[in-house]
């Protein structure tokens, strides 16, 4: 299977941040981090045209990645919404599932990388997601439905 041109120059892009070509043996090494190097925010924490840019990336990756190779069949006991992206809760776990990706398929992970991402993280982010009561529970092929809040009273305090 290849993947789309699209996904691995985001995935360049994003490694290409946290590391730097060492020169004597035109090798890639990670350097140390720093106090000028910070950790990718959450998307959770971004706005704006920052949040836009974070979801357009995540978007190819499940477009490209995710989905031709981890998307099983939408049935009424596992769905899926076509419009995951209207869903924060979707999103939030996605892209925590992207950085995971990212960390652990990149040029410096370990060959035991792709192993762990699989056992610790592709597994229960997705039966969370297609779980019946999960995020995508009201919709359908092809429909999305905003999904209904619990409610709160105001705090007392």
């Amino acid at each position: 299977m290849t993947i789309a041109p699209e996904v691995t120059e985001a995935a360049e892009e994003s490694t290409a941040d946290a590391t730097e070509a060492a020169t004597a043996d035109g090798k890639e090494q990670r350097q140390p981090e720093t106090q000028d190097q910070q950790v990718p925010a959450f998307i959770l924490y971004m706005g704006g045209s920052e949040y836009d840019d974070a979801l357009h990336r995540l978007a190819l990756w499940v477009r490209h990645l995710l989905l031709p190779v981890y998307g099983r069949e939408v049935t009424s006991a596992s769905p899926w919404c076509t419009s995951w992206w209207k869903h924060p809760e979707a999103v939030a776990q996605l892209y925590g599932l992207w950085m995971a990706w990212h960390d652990l398929t990149g040029p410096d992970a370990p060959a035991t990388g792709p192993a762990t991402w699989h056992r610790d993280h592709l597994g229960h982010v997705m039966s969370s997601l297609r779980d019946p009561s999960g995020p995508f529970a009201g919709c359908k092929a092809g429909a999305h439905r905003a999904k209904e809040t619990p409610g709160m009273d105001p705090y007392p305090g």
